[in-house]
């Protein structure tokens, strides 16, 4: 294990690349945590205001990912400095995300449908960073033996032919299995096999003159729709909150 460490997360100096997904993750939790507790009106925490101005997180955000960006830039990698650099980098990324659906629709939806949007990307988000952790970097390591760059040549090798399949699959309309794909091989594979989504630019290009895959692709996306609508409902209310309900709206008179 120290091996590994020392020459795959030390020498090619990936340990800034952890601590700062590290802190993204755990500011996330943290914060989902205590917004859900202050809208459940428990705990010793409230808003922040000033000036009957309500402070979102995403301007400490913002602020802590400027200094923690520069401050990497900065910074040599292999020091303290790019450490505690990407520390702040990763909490200020954590609250800015977490509020990705704000800055989207500049308004404050964080608790409406629309504010799923920020979980999405903070778990899409997570999940790449986390992937270019656990590859294997060819650079930055010294005195390689012939079998250890035999290793690093063939993930390599499989990493590009993955990504390539993982594009397949973006192209065909399925955005969340061509980024899980790219940690789970399997599951690009099966995305770039199957059907495309009837609006994606797969469909557009080569189901234009062939009636029967528009049909199989839109029926095959109603059902998989119908299916996979609760059940990614529920885990994104586990993991963001349930939202508020929708205000009705009344028909416009004649």
């Amino acid at each position: 294990m120290g091996h590994w460490w020392e020459r795959n997360i030390l020498e090619p100096g990936k340990l800034p690349l952890l601590l700062a997904l590290f802190s993204f993750v755990v500011t996330f939790v943290v914060t989902r945590i205590i917004v859900r507790l202050i809208r459940a009106g428990k705990g010793p925490f409230g808003n922040v205001r000033a000036g009957g101005l309500h402070i979102h997180h995403v301007v400490p955000g913002v602020l802590l990912t400027i200094v923690g960006g520069f401050g990497a830039v900065a910074s040599d990698r292999h020091g303290a400095g790019g450490a505690i650099a990407a520390v702040v980098f990763g909490i200020g990324a954590g609250l800015v995300l977490d509020e990705f659906a704000l800055i989207l629709h500049l308004d404050d939806v964080y608790w409406s449908a629309e504010g799923r949007k920020s979980v999405e990307i903070v778990v899409i988000t997570a999940a790449l960073v986390g992937l270019l952790l656990a590859g294997f970097s060819p650079f930055g390591v010294n005195d390689l033996s012939q079998d250890e760059l035999q290793d690093r040549g063939e993930v390599i090798a499989f990493v590009a032919a993955n990504f390539l399949v993982s594009l397949v699959a973006l192209s065909k309309g399925k955005a969340r299995t061509a980024v899980f794909g790219a940690i789970v091989p399997l599951l690009a594979l099966a995305g770039a096999l199957r059907l495309a989504r009837p609006t994606s630019f797969w469909a557009r290009r080569f189901y234009g003159r062939r009636p029967r895959a528009r049909a199989r692709s839109l029926l095959r996306a109603y059902r998989h729709d119908r299916r996979w609508a609760g059940p990614r409902r529920v885990v994104q209310d586990w993991i963001g909150g349930k939202p508020d309900p929708s205000p009705a709206r009344l028909p416009r008179g004649g």
